[in-house]
């Protein structure tokens, strides 16, 4: 299976051939779609329809997991302060099933975590759904604009680095000051709730 075991891109504004290009040279042949809202109205080629249709012209799978893995819950009990809170997610039935299936969907085929925001630290493709593959044993691999492909663990490397010493102020450990690096890019870059934006318990447009 190579170095990885899933990779994962942010499609932000580039041009369709180049991703399927980074998709190829990263020996991907599945994208697995972990938008909440899988469209985009700025790019309408990472729109869900689209996007399936050239997945399948080029020989690669598209398979939605927005419902499960997606960075804008549509339950109000997974926000805090109005803030989408990842560590209340990562516990939830879905959320975790949502793993399952992609690690046994994932050993059958090459799967690449699809998302919109290009720094992999911006997003929750990240934050959330690789931090948690990491912590199950996975092998994540960042794809970057560049064609680099970052291993996980040298993205949380760059996390602690932007932390600086505000995330470790009152951890001692690694791993404690790692948590708080997370907790604080968290509180930093996800979703917010707009005001009078959200129902009892869905999101009108999301990620």
């Amino acid at each position: 299976m190579g170095a990885f075991d899933l990779f994962s891109i942010g499609h932000s504004n580039i041009p369709a051939d180049r991703f399927i290009a980074l998709l190829g040279d990263a020996g991907a042949d599945a994208v697995a779609d972990v938008r909440s809202s899988p469209y985009s109205r700025f790019f309408p080629w990472f729109s869900r329809k689209n996007l399936q249709a050239r997945l399948a012209q080029e020989g690669m799978t598209y398979m939605p997991y927005g419902d499960a893995l997606g960075g804008r819950p549509r339950d109000v009990s997974l926000y805090r302060n109005g803030i989408a809170d990842y560590a209340a997610m990562a516990l939830t039935p879905e959320f975790q099933a949502g793993l399952e299936r992609l690690q046994n969907d994932a050993s059958h085929c090459r799967i690449c975590l699809m998302c919109a925001e290009r720094e992999p630290l911006d997003c929750h493709r990240c934050l959330l759904v690789a931090r948690a593959l990491a912590g199950r044993g996975a092998a994540v691999g960042h794809i970057l604009h560049d064609g680099t492909i970052e291993p996980h663990a040298a993205t949380e490397a760059r996390l602690l680095a932007l932390a600086g010493e505000g995330a470790g102020l009152f951890a001692t450990g690694q791993n404690e000051r790692l948590a708080a690096a997370y907790r604080r890019r968290a509180g930093a870059v996800a979703y917010r709730l707009k005001a009078g934006s959200m129902g009892a318990k869905t999101i009108a447009e999301t990620r």
